[in-house]
């Protein structure tokens, strides 16, 4: 008996594993009207990790990653929530 294929995990009405770009970290805070530091306070992290997030030195993941996306569903962000072929796989190797 085959298993069917796997679909995106998803948790209610939000995609669980949507993968952040920098540009699109700090499109979002900025469509939200608030600082750097504000932000991180929002979400429970540094200042210097939300800089990192958008310049491209690290990534969101996780907790982080999933937060991200709730926050921009609720406040009508476009964006694509498709996942990358990479996401599908379960590697992971960026900073939360």
């Amino acid at each position: 008996m085959t298993q069917p294929a796997r679909r995106p995990a998803r948790r209610g009405r939000y995609h669980v594993a949507r993968e952040w770009e920098a540009s699109q970290v700090r499109a979002l805070r900025q469509h939200l009207g608030l600082t750097q530091d504000e932000f991180s306070e929002r979400l429970g992290t540094r200042q210097q990790t939300i800089s990192e997030w958008e310049v491209g030195r690290h990534r969101p993941r996780g907790a982080s990653r999933t937060l991200l996306t709730v926050i921009a569903e609720a406040a009508r962000f476009p964006y694509s929530a498709n996942l990358s072929p990479a996401q599908e796989g379960g590697a992971e190797s960026d900073h939360e």
